[in-house]
């Protein structure tokens, strides 16, 4: 899901000589190329031109070299993304949102994923809050295609702030209510929006103050704890590798809060313990050790396959 730029490698090719000059016609190709970006980018303030404007960036965005500084600096270039998101705000409830709007305001979300992966431009674009205009899509609960892909695009913007283990990124994401969205995702989505989103509630407990904030209260910790485990159970019927990984990894750090892991004796789901996914796993040994120490950690308490408030409301405290 993510885009973030290629980093440079810290380690240097051997020397090998002179590398050759560059060609006129190399320099001439890349004049070429910034051009056509920019000009692509002014399109966005005309509404004849923007939805052109917004495929041809959207296809194009990884092989424009600084696209994201230029599409935040560039004036009226961010209000205009924006517009295109806010503008199908009426098509969400009732649900009538079509394929082809959808589309659109993907192409749009998708230079905003590109925004949010740039090392000059992420914090900016946390600032101004613009992850905000994505929450109404995760909250939506239709199944339909045009829906979902606007869930899993939204997501992929989170996906991208959380995938560079920023605390401030943390910090707002949980002042913002990001977990209960991406729970709902998580208990209706599609496999692969239900993986990015539990991907991003992964990388919030790996953070020491998202592990705390999940695990300051029975309800947080009961509202994560049932629908990690009702996922486990529709695995059991149609496996999913990475999803997998990602919920045994959740459960993992879950296990490194001393009342969580406590809790997690009572509730944690059978099938995680009785080989059941086994086969799954077979060819995945970085998640079978997970899953290994996941056990070693909440062994000594007895197992049980159905979650119980009660269960840990006298650890985790109200």
């Amino acid at each position: 899901m993510s885009n973030l730029l290629p980093t440079l490698s810290i380690n240097a090719p051997p020397f090998v000589g002179p590398s050759p000059p560059s060609s006129a016609a190399t320099v001439a190709a890349q004049d070429r190329k910034i051009a056509s970006a920019e000009q692509l980018v002014l399109d966005l303030c005309d509404p004849d031109l923007r939805e052109n404007a917004l495929l041809d960036l959207s296809k194009k965005r990884e092989i424009f070299q600084d696209l994201a500084p230029l599409l935040w600096n560039s004036f009226g270039t961010i209000a205009a993304l924006l517009q295109e998101i806010v503008s199908i705000y009426p098509a969400l409830s009732p649900p009538t949102l079509t394929p082809g709007a959808s589309n659109r305001v993907c192409n749009a979300l998708a230079l905003l994923q590109c925004v949010a992966s740039h090392s000059e431009t992420r914090i900016l674009f946390l600032n101004a809050h613009i992850p905000l205009y994505l929450y109404p899509f995760l909250n939506t609960t239709s199944k339909t295609r045009p829906f979902e892909y606007l869930r899993l695009t939204s997501l992929g913007v989170i996906g991208a702030l959380v995938k560079v283990d920023d605390p401030e990124v943390i910090s707002f994401l949980l002042q913002t209510e990001i977990i209960p969205l991406c729970l709902r995702t998580m208990e209706m989505g599609s496999e692969l929006s239900k993986t990015v989103a539990t991907f991003i509630v992964q990388k919030i407990l790996l953070d020491d103050v998202g592990l705390r904030y999940i695990c300051a209260t029975a309800e947080r910790f009961f509202a994560v704890g049932t629908v990690l485990a009702n996922m486990v159970v529709s695995l059991a019927e149609q496996p999913s590798t990475r999803l997998l990984k990602h919920i045994i990894r959740c459960y993992l750090r879950l296990s490194e809060n001393p009342r969580a892991c406590e809790a997690l004796q009572n509730c944690i789901p059978e099938m995680l313990k009785d080989g059941t996914f086994n086969n799954c796993l077979r060819d995945d040994v970085a998640t079978r050790r997970w899953l290994q120490q996941l056990l070693h950690n909440i062994s000594g308490g007895s197992l049980v396959s159905t979650l119980q408030p009660a269960g840990f409301e006298h650890i985790l405290g109200s």
